[in-house]
């Protein structure tokens, strides 16, 4: 902000303690209240951060300006000792950024945050160089609601659970919403003690009507790193880390940041017969909601379309992504007293593992990953189908064993689900330009990765009988087990021979692996047929396209729902 004189006040010198009360202060108007305060720390350590303060010269001399009696620069290097933190929140199914300064207010914000150890399910570097997997999860936890919502005793199950996708490059990030209701099996899962010891809960075995998705936290005592196992188990996608909220988060986030706008299509009117629902009551139109509205709104689901928990989702992803607008929008960035509760309700509301369990591991892994774009964030639900089992009332629903291993492989391959393009160098797809060998020269050995039966042997008869290649090995069964996709591994000296079977077997550019390793005068290419392999010379489908027929909407975009 700015003095009254136009000289700038960065916010992080405006934290100051007040030896009357013990609390720290912001003091955004020389002249007025403090827009916020925190209670100073208890101990040793915060009497002598008291002496220093009383020591230090004051921040403004009197008059509540800055001046002439400045500080002297090793002081003022002192006074700045700030961190800018973006760090991770969310509401369940919000993923946060604020930012706050002054090194006391680090510790505060640390000493907020609680965390799991989820052992080797979540201990993965806060920051990375790789693509970055983050399951969210809102818990319908009742603890300290006062029986407001339902039984005050229930520690809470997986009732929202989002898997946050973020591409290796920053280029486009994925938020699949995972359906409570659906039939999964739970893998076993160890978890540790209050003891120290390590307690490992059992496997339940899908059946027909259960155990349903929502069971994997909560049910037997599984921790969150037991819904993490069994994300993976659905997905085949690693989990690296985990962020946890209640109830009480959505209404003290929402509020922090001012409200969250939302549009509806039709008006709502969310209460059955029985009083039961989440008894909002809104117009058709655009809203803007906030603390208990808000709860109510991710709640509703009786007066939707359905009915259904699946159309809730939808409401759950425009609050989403109107909540990441209003994170990055200038009236948060700029204001230091909504920065300061957005953090402090951030902080205060997060569950997380402890690979991520501190401000300082936050700020790193929400700087990293608020690169990408709202408008390359793309959000989906994982398909699925109507439970064939229930005939009269559909209850639960399963994988869509169709369209989820395409949504799964769009995934893994950090492919936007809006066709938002990769940061590829400009050379990307050298590989399949220059010079092609000719078949004759062509030396490869076939495995079969994952394709049909057989497909090593039709696919080497097919390279000798009909391309002209005098040189193919058949490799049987690939020693690495089966992959998702065809690869082409090949030597420095071999980029001619990957070209030109490239271009017989229809490969694209990414199924092409150079190998660094020097290899010896007619050593073998490897071709390592994977599950996406069609038939000896069929082009593989695009993997950098995204699957066609599946629900998205955008984070930069406010669409109605309802």
């Amino acid at each position: 902000m700015d003095t009254e004189d136009g000289r700038h006040i960065d916010p992080a010198d405006q934290w100051v303690l007040d030896p009357e009360t013990g609390t720290y202060r912001l003091r955004l108007d020389p002249g007025g209240a403090p827009a916020a305060t925190v209670p100073a720390q208890g101990g040793r350590r915060a009497r002598r951060e008291e002496q220093r303060a009383a020591q230090a010269p004051a921040p403004y001399p009197e008059g509540g300006r800055r001046g002439a009696a400045k500080p002297s620069r090793k002081a003022k290097r002192s006074t700045k000792r700030k961190v800018l933190m973006w760090t991770a929140g969310t509401l369940g199914f919000v993923v946060l950024a604020g930012s706050a300064g002054a090194y006391f207010l680090y510790r505060h914000f640390d000493g907020n945050i609680s965390t799991v150890d989820v052992g080797t399910a979540g201990n993965k570097n806060a920051t990375s160089h790789d693509a970055v997997n983050i399951l969210v999860i809102g818990t319908d936890s009742r603890v300290g609601l006062g029986g407001k919502y339902g039984d005050s005793d229930n520690v809470g199950h997986a009732d929202t659970t989002l898997l946050v996708h973020v591409a290796k490059d920053r280029s486009n990030a994925t938020v699949m919403s995972i359906p409570r209701d659906m039939i999964v099996g739970i893998p076993a899962c160890p978890t540790k003690q209050k003891d120290g010891s390590t307690k490992t809960i059992p496997a339940t075995a899908k059946a027909t009507f259960s155990p349903r998705f929502n069971e994997s936290l909560g049910q037997e005592g599984r921790d969150p790193g037991c819904t993490m196992r069994t994300v993976t188990q659905i997905t085949g996608l690693p989990i690296d880390h985990f962020m946890m909220v209640d109830f009480e988060a959505v209404k003290t986030l929402s509020t922090a940041v001012g409200g969250v706008p939302i549009c509806l299509t039709h008006a709502i009117d969310d209460t059955d017969s029985k009083g039961q629902g989440s008894h909002l009551k809104l117009a058709k139109g655009p809203h803007r909601v906030e603390g208990e509205q808000a709860l109510q709104f991710v709640r509703t689901r009786h007066s939707l379309t359905n009915g259904s928990d699946l159309d809730r989702i939808h409401l759950q992803q425009q609050f989403l992504g109107s909540m990441i607008r209003e994170m990055k929008s200038g009236d948060t960035l700029s204001d230091p007293g909504k920065l300061f509760k957005l953090a402090n309700a951030a902080t205060s509301a997060l569950t997380v593992d402890t690979g991520i369990g501190s401000v300082a591991k936050l700020s790193g892994l929400a700087k990293d990953l608020s690169k990408v774009d709202p408008k390359n964030i793309t959000f989906t639900t994982l398909p699925v189908l109507d439970n064939p089992a229930e005939i009269k009332f559909h209850a639960t629903v399963v994988v869509d064993e169709t369209k989820a291993p395409q949504v799964f492989r769009a995934i893994k391959n950090d492919v936007s689900l809006t066709g938002a393009p990769k940061k590829k160098p400009a050379a990307a797809d050298a590989k399949l330009r220059g010079t092609k060998a000719d078949p004759s020269q062509v030396q490869v050995t076939v495995y079969n990765g994952g394709g049909p039966q057989g497909a090593a042997q039709t696919t080497l008869d097919w390279l000798l009988d009909t391309k002209g290649v005098s040189h193919a090995t058949k490799g049987g069964n690939a020693p690495g087990g089966k992959q998702d996709r065809t690869t082409l591994v090949y030597g420095p000296d071999q980029a001619d021979q990957a070209r030109a079977l490239a271009a017989m077997m229809g490969l694209p550019a990414s199924a092409l692996r150079p190998s660094t390793d020097a290899a010896d005068p007619g050593t073998d290419m490897t071709l390592t047929l994977g599950a996406d392999y069609r038939g000896a010379g069929l082009a593989l489908t695009d993997p950098d396209k995204p699957p066609a027929d599946i629900q998205t909407a955008r984070a930069d975009k406010n669409e109605c729902v309802g």
